[in-house]
């Protein structure tokens, strides 16, 4: 008989590690070419991992709940055959689609908790943050320097403040004493200031509810993005009467003919892709002092889930979509998430994103910027309101369809002109929609 290592298959660019949730099966159980063996979970979504032969559960190597790196073995199968085998994970590209039911691009792609490597040619096999990366290649330092640093983080991970404290001692001339000063304090871990909390108080009758795996990521994918760009909101009142009344005659027929709702996601978004397709530079990204422009539009939309959570699920090449298209992917993409159903191509790669506050009742929002992007959009509640209508003959006082949109942009590199103008095409994009257009 011959044993067969099943491995954590790859999950997508900078996923490194996953929890293990569930077991599947059990060791002695018999296991079917594609059966899946166990549960794992990365940021937002829970998938399966299939077993790539046939043959008898020998052994699993990690238990319910713990943290397992990519490309680790996780369990060894028995089968017909001689020798060992390793699983063929194809280590340079993502899962196949039978491999993995729904993983999402770490939301912690910026964070320092979850790093990557910094080079194929590092000799210690150490992990490095991007921001940590980004300081190194920024300041120009080697790899022989940078795996000389002491980390202090977890599992010895280089941390932003280890290679501040490199760079600020990196160009002096000091005494030795001084140096083992250095030394001593880039030994030890680096005592963080720690800003006193007044201590809550729970008595007999409070609930005491633990943040889920998710809350907490998403918690820390927030904060990281308020520390690292520079948030700046413009807001924008838009007249959608127009788009109100079109789709009023035009919704039950367009059930009829297409099979799905016409909702005003797919019209708003639909918008929004042909205004990023007029200002190409809010479709970018940041790599240390570095833009990437976006060649491909890719229209993230956030979706709550049933445990209030949120996942955002991505359009790939929005601008090529027609109406029913669009219709049809915001309605596909949206109902799959709220069953856990997403593929990991589907939650990757977005270059801008849309969320609907106005579907909970907000008149407008401040939303964080989703990074690496740098733009964000909020759309607010339709609501009737009164207001002064110029005619020909003169102006007077109507009930119009208004919304507020809501703009958040990175002020690094997204001016309050192009942020401002970007609404404000989209404001004329709206306004001007044909009530007598077809679908």
């Amino acid at each position: 008989m011959a044993r067969f290592e099943l491995k954590l298959p790859k999950m997508g660019e900078s996923v490194a590690e996953a929890t293990i949730t569930s077991w599947l099966k059990e060791v002695g159980d018999t296991i079917e070419l594609d059966e899946a063996v166990v549960e794992i979970a990365t940021d937002k979504v829970d998938s399966e991992v299939p077993s790539e032969v046939e043959g008898t559960l020998l052994e699993v190597l990690y238990q319910k709940d713990d943290i397992v790196a990519v490309g680790e073995t996780i369990a060894i199968i028995e089968i017909e055959g001689e020798g060992s085998e390793d699983a063929q994970t194809d280590t340079e590209g993502t899962v196949e689609e039978s491999q993995i039911a729904a993983v999402e691009k770490t939301i912690e792609e910026a964070a320092e908790v979850v790093s990557t490597p910094i080079s194929k040619n590092s000799v210690s096999g150490k992990f490095y943050s991007p921001l940590v990366r980004n300081i190194a290649k920024t300041e120009g330092v080697s790899m022989e320097q940078l795996e000389a640093i002491s980390g202090t983080g977890k599992d010895g991970r280089v941390t932003k403040e280890d290679i501040l404290l490199y760079l600020e001692n990196r160009n002096t001339t000091p005494q030795p004493k001084v140096i083992k000063e250095v030394e001593e304090k880039v030994s030890k871990p680096i005592q963080k200031e720690v800003q006193k909390v007044t201590p809550i108080s729970v008595n007999g009758e409070d609930e005491v509810i633990e943040m889920s795996r998710m809350g907490k990521l998403i918690s820390k994918h927030m904060v990281n993005s308020i520390q690292t760009a520079a948030h700046v909101q413009s807001f924008i009142e838009i007249d959608v009467t127009n788009i109100v009344k079109w789709r009023t005659k035009v919704k039950d027929a367009f059930f009829k003919r297409e099979g799905e709702k016409l909702t005003f996601t797919p019209i708003l978004m639909h918008a929004v892709a042909a205004t990023i397709k007029k200002y190409p530079m809010i479709n970018i990204a940041i790599d240390g002092d570095t833009i990437i422009k976006k060649k491909n539009i890719n229209l993230g939309m956030a979706a709550a889930l049933p445990d209030g959570n949120l996942i955002v699920p991505v359009i790939k090449n929005a601008d090529q979509l027609n109406l029913v298209g669009m219709t049809k992917a915001v309605n596909d993409l949206a109902g799959r998430a709220r069953n856990n159903q997403l593929k990991p191509d589907e939650i990757q790669g977005g270059t801008y994103t849309v969320t609907n506050v106005g579907g909970f009742g907000s008149v407008m929002g401040t939303p964080i910027i989703n990074q690496p992007q740098v733009a964000i959009l909020a759309l607010g509640a339709i609501r009737k309101t009164p207001a002064v209508i110029e005619t020909p003959e003169g102006d007077f006082i109507g009930i119009r369809q208004k919304m507020f949109v809501s703009h958040s942009y990175d002020h690094r590199v997204v001016n309050g002109a192009l942020g401002g103008l970007f609404i404000k095409t989209l404001k004329e994009i709206l306004e001007s929609w044909d009530v007598q257009q077809d679908f």
